[in-house]
């Protein structure tokens, strides 16, 4: 009997496998740094299924997992095990940044760069390193991204302001900021926009925070407006229309190696990831004017 559930499911598998409705690919690759230093607010969540919804558009998307816990590694089913080549090796110069680059058992356009646990140790390792907030801009060099042909680069942070989301900070020219809809949603926000505007000024003038994701969004609750209003106030056009619902589904996914969009297609999560996606891509050239 086709149900209403099953029609979304299809329209969902339609988006999935776009069968010609590809969105244009950017001119050139867009490098997004995703980062808030406050844990829980979906970061390495919205990385892997913004980096999947974009692959279902036609994109080639490449992830760099620069959080030790390896979670968007996980998420991607990407080995990540320690020995694994990783952006560890990457980051010290051991290796190049091409040989540690694995496909998500995903999507065929859907690259990664894991991490191991060795990347744990590599804050401390990095301070006495020359050129140690850019050791990520040198790995991730414009052949190296032009040899894998990738149109987005996502870069998943740590959960904290150093030096490796320094780094991440430095590689990009667009910050993509997952703020959830709860209580204290904006606590510590200011912290991190001054150390953007600090790399900014000193290390990387063409940064900009691009886009700004709602997450963990409850209808049910007042709260969940409020925020929504605040953050659209605060942030004006570069909050994406589209809002990330709280979904047993999306957090889920991950437990079983997958983005969302592969565990269940039908879900609102994935749908909702696939609209943030595509604002995304037709924000491009409001992106390219604020610079």
């Amino acid at each position: 009997m086709w149900t209403p559930i099953a029609e979304e499911a299809e329209q969902a598998a339609r988006v999935l496998h776009p069968d010609g409705h590809a969105l244009p690919r950017p001119a050139h690759c867009r490098i997004l740094t995703i980062a808030n230093q406050k844990g829980g607010v979906g970061k390495t969540t919205s990385a892997v299924n913004l980096a999947a919804a974009l692959a279902a558009y036609g994109m080639r998307v490449l992830v760099i997992d620069l959080d030790p816990q390896g979670n968007a590694s996980t998420a991607l089913g990407v080995e990540h095990s320690s020995g694994t080549p990783s952006i560890y090796e990457a980051l010290i110069g051991e290796i190049s940044l091409l040989d540690a680059v694995r496909r998500s058992t995903q999507s065929p356009d859907l690259l990664c760069v894991p991490a191991t646990i060795d990347l744990a140790g590599a804050e401390i390792e990095l301070v006495s390193m020359v050129a140690r907030e850019s050791r990520l801009q040198q790995a991730l060099s414009d052949r190296v991204v032009a040899e894998l042909d990738v149109d987005y680069v996502l870069i998943d942070c740590p959960p904290s302001l150093g030096l490796l989301t320094v780094n991440a900070l430095v590689a990009a020219a667009e910050v993509l900021i997952p703020i959830q809809c709860e209580y204290y949603a904006l606590e510590g926000l200011g912290q991190l926009l001054n150390n953007i505007e600090l790399v900014r000024a000193h290390l990387n003038t063409d940064l900009q925070v691009s886009t700004i994701l709602l997450t963990m969004y409850d209808g049910r609750t007042k709260l969940a407006d409020q925020v929504t209003s605040e953050v659209r106030e605060h942030f004006g056009d570069r909050v994406l229309r589209t809002v990330i619902p709280r979904s047993v589904k999306v957090s889920e996914a991950p437990g079983y190696g997958q983005t969302v969009l592969a565990y269940d297609p039908g879900s609102r999560g994935a749908m909702s990831y696939l609209d943030a996606a595509r604002e995304i891509v037709e924000d491009q050239e409001r992106v390219e004017s604020g610079r």
